[in-house]
């Protein structure tokens, strides 16, 4: 088998339109699992929102969570890598949210933290599964946070990304992960980093790795992987970077890949 380590977005690549992992595509998982492919998931969320996936994959590795911000042992729970934003860049990152009164979370130890309790707060917990806390202090912040999250209208974050870079340049990574959210993270973490990091820790190489995605914060691990895979119904700017394009996530687009890349099928 050339390639060892697999790592998978969640929304819009190993999930359908319905929000279902397909028997197609969680039996072309399981059978490359049984044949010793590491396979992971390389997402956003935290690590409670993936939990309720690895109930059905039924796997024991380091998912990346916060988009690479920590990797966290699926069963265990132990932490093998984390990187936090400053104190400092969070501050920024709030103070310019609420300039332009947009609705934040902020993750910091697996706590959810929002500046606002509103609809957009009710809808994201649904996919996080975390209760919310008010933050009303700078105490849950004071030692840095996993990550910041910024939900408003698609077309008022397009607007917040070209302040964002105005304002805060090349100090931290940020990305849009769905159209309407904007997501924070340390300029050092990345699911790319995430990647050299399991690498590292089982022993494959950078040219043995896959990667898949469909968004923006997908990028660097598409970029990064010996293999970066682009879903067919990503956005044009991720299928240009990528080595190669499968089929939409609506159409088991992870076990084509698995099929033709692992099985070679």
């Amino acid at each position: 088998m050339n390639y060892k380590l697999m790592a998978v977005d969640i929304d819009g690549t190993l999930l359908n339109d319905e929000g279902k992992i397909t028997h197609a595509t969680l039996d072309a998982i399981k059978k490359a699992v049984e044949q010793g492919l590491v396979f992971t998931i390389a997402s956003g969320r935290p690590i409670q929102g993936i939990e309720y996936l690895n109930n059905i994959l039924g796997l024991d590795a380091p998912f990346i969570t916060y988009n690479g911000a920590r990797i966290i042992k699926s069963k265990s729970k132990e932490v093998i890598f984390e990187q936090k934003l400053s104190y400092e860049n969070a501050k920024k990152i709030l103070s310019l949210g609420e300039k332009n009164n947009v609705t934040m979370m902020v993750w910091n130890d697996d706590k959810l933290y929002v500046n606002k309790l509103n609809e957009r707060v009710k809808k994201y917990i649904t996919i996080t599964m975390v209760t919310p806390i008010l933050l009303n202090s700078d105490e849950p912040i004071k030692n840095g946070v996993t990550k910041i999250l910024w939900y408003d209208d698609v077309q008022k974050i397009k607007e917040h990304v070209i302040k964002v870079k105005e304002t805060l340049g090349d100090k931290i990574n940020y990305h849009t992960s769905l159209p309407f959210f904007l997501e924070f993270n340390d300029i050092n973490a990345s699911k790319a980093l995430a990647l050299q990091k399991i690498g590292e820790h089982y022993g494959i190489k950078q040219s043995e790795i896959i990667a898949v995605g469909d968004g923006f914060n997908d990028l660097s691990m598409i970029e990064y992987a010996g293999l970066g895979v682009a879903m067919g119904n990503a956005v044009e700017a991720i299928k240009s970077k990528a080595d190669y394009i499968t089929l939409s996530n609506n159409e088991d687009g992870i076990a084509h890949v698995i099929n033709k890349f692992i099985f070679e099928k």
